[in-house]
């Protein structure tokens, strides 16, 4: 089917940020005839965002340009009046930092008009700057072109909490009071694509990309969704996830809003858990004290519809009035799921989180699947002059890794930034009966591997030939996790540093060479000053 011509508004917002709401504007204009107006809210900047605007319309009919008089303090109300301005029947929202990419307007209206669908979204690729990598969100949404008639037949769409990657039938937002959270107010989308999905629109989803979100982390003005260091967030997030909750089940969609209670599990809380560590005291404290109010609004039935990982740490969390076992929390929220020992037992044997919280069971692991179960395997990097050597460690889990059998475990190391593979190995595990573990070794050359942050991705393999793939625990201790300078013959030099990342994973940053060496230097000078 032929797309019509200027159908769609694209709605740009932007506060301070010269240096990046032109590219926005222009990514929007380069989607072609089928933009009828791009309209483009200033949320009253003062670095000259406005001016530049303006001088981009002169030149451009299709740019309209809205400033406010006074900040808002948030995204919602710039979208809302960009909203309000719209003239064309479909409207698509836009950050001044992110990007469309091209045919993404097309692939979209394209998509709303053959399914006569109020509601049509494609897939969001996040991409790191300056490194680009990048990742789909809630890929499995988008694996291919489908159209849902009811939300309420696709839970999952709960889980897909942007706006920004979808496009919407002007009159189905006005006709249904659809708006944005007006102010200052942290998680907008999530409250938005709740009154949406209360609506019960249908729904046409599409595979191809059709946003591109920054990911800027060393930006001097984090992006809300990174800025997660004050409590606030957290308690703005919950805010977000409790009224997306109240507004699914005030509108009878009780299956959507209880897939918000999963998804706040399975999503926020393990993100959340996982940088306990990183945080002061009286964040944890206090991070504690608003998650347990919080999941005591929770029912049973609530907790069930959650992955086992999310359901535990939210077990843990209510069992103890103090934050504890942050450690174990951290890696039990890790993706994969790891449980690291002690593996305690109640009175009856059945299998707990620990002697300090009985309450706390954990009778799944004996039905899991040996596949998913998260286990928990230890890794020491050891880089030596004559030859690095990885060792690996595979713990006992109740029973169950004896169960199943594991033979031999996958190593890998893949560059973070590009997803290039540096190395791959497979080694036989060796059975350790009187310490209830396996093992395996790994000789590394860590020169072939060269330039870059390497992540250490692992794949057990059981005797009934299925798989369970996993990243390790790195061990500390005994200088393991220092940052060492190796003779090379390839590169002279060779600065390794083997490190937990924030989930406790095993990796390892290779800087080669007087210019590797250069460049550590000057980005730790860098941090310095900052």
């Amino acid at each position: 089917m032929a797309v019509q011509h200027a159908q769609v508004a694209v709605v740009v917002i932007g506060y301070d940020d010269v240096a990046h709401v032109a590219d926005a504007v222009r990514s929007a204009l380069a989607q072609g005839p089928a933009v009828h107006e791009v309209i483009a809210v200033d949320d009253c900047s003062s670095d000259g965002s406005a001016e530049l605007l303006k001088r981009m319309a002169a030149d451009e009919p299709r740019l309209k340009v809205l400033r406010r008089p006074t900040n808002s303090g948030g995204c919602g109300t710039p979208r809302n009046d960009g909203l309000n301005a719209a003239t064309s029947p479909y409207v698509m929202f836009l950050d001044s930092d992110d990007v469309l990419p091209l045919g993404a307007v097309d692939t979209l209206l394209d998509a709303a008009v053959r399914h006569d669908a109020p509601v049509a979204a494609g897939l969001c690729l996040r991409k790191e700057l300056p490194s680009g990598r990048e990742t789909p969100w809630q890929h499995e949404l988008y694996a291919g072109r489908a159209l849902v008639d009811h939300p309420a037949r696709r839970v999952r769409l709960v889980r897909d909490t942007l706006s920004v990657n979808k496009l919407y039938r002007t009159d189905f937002l006005r006709g249904h009071g659809i708006r944005f959270p007006e102010g200052r107010f942290p998680y907008e989308d999530f409250v938005f694509t709740a009154r949406v999905l209360a609506a019960a629109p249908s729904i046409a989803l599409v595979p191809e990309p059709v946003y591109i979100w920054h990911v800027r982390r060393s930006a001097a003005r984090l992006s809300i969704s990174l800025d997660r260091a004050n409590i606030a967030n957290w308690q703005a997030r919950i805010d977000a996830d409790q009224l997306s909750y109240d507004i699914l089940l005030g509108a009878g969609e009780k299956r959507l809003a209880q897939a918000t209670r999963a998804r706040f599990l399975d999503h926020s809380l393990r993100m959340y858990a996982r940088e306990l560590h990183l945080r002061g005291a009286e964040y944890r404290r206090e991070w504690w004290t608003v998650t347990r109010a919080y999941l005591a609004s929770f029912d049973e039935a609530d907790f069930a519809s959650g992955p086992a990982p999310g359901r535990v740490v939210a077990r843990v969390v209510l069992a103890s009035e103090e934050p504890c076992d942050l450690g174990r929390l951290k890696e039990f929220a890790a993706r994969p799921a790891r449980l690291n020992p002690p593996y305690a037992r109640a009175d009856d044997g059945s299998p707990i989180w620990s002697a300090r919280l009985p309450q706390v069971e954990l009778d799944h692991l004996l039905v899991r699947p040996a596949h998913l179960l998260p286990a928990a395997v230890d890794a020491a990097l050891r880089p030596r002059v004559r030859g690095t050597v990885l060792r690996l460690r595979l713990h006992e889990m109740y029973g169950r890794m004896a169960q199943a059998g594991p033979e031999a475990v996958e190593a890998q190391f893949v560059e973070r930034d590009d997803g290039r593979l540096g190395f791959s190995g497979t080694a036989s595990l060796t059975a350790h009966p009187d310490s209830d573990t396996w093992s395996a070794e790994f000789p590394l050359d860590l020169a072939a591997l060269g330039r870059g942050t390497w992540d250490l991705k692992l794949r057990l393999c059981f005797k009934d030939g299925t798989h369970r793939e996993i990243t390790a625990h790195a061990v500390a201790g005994a200088g393991l996790l220092s940052r060492r300078a190796l003779p090379s013959l390839r590169h002279a030099v060779l600065l390794v540093q083997p490190y937990a990342t924030h989930s406790g994973a095993l990796a390892v940053r290779l800087a080669p060479g007087l210019s590797g060496v250069t460049d550590v230097v000057r980005r730790r000078l860098k941090r310095f000053f900052r």
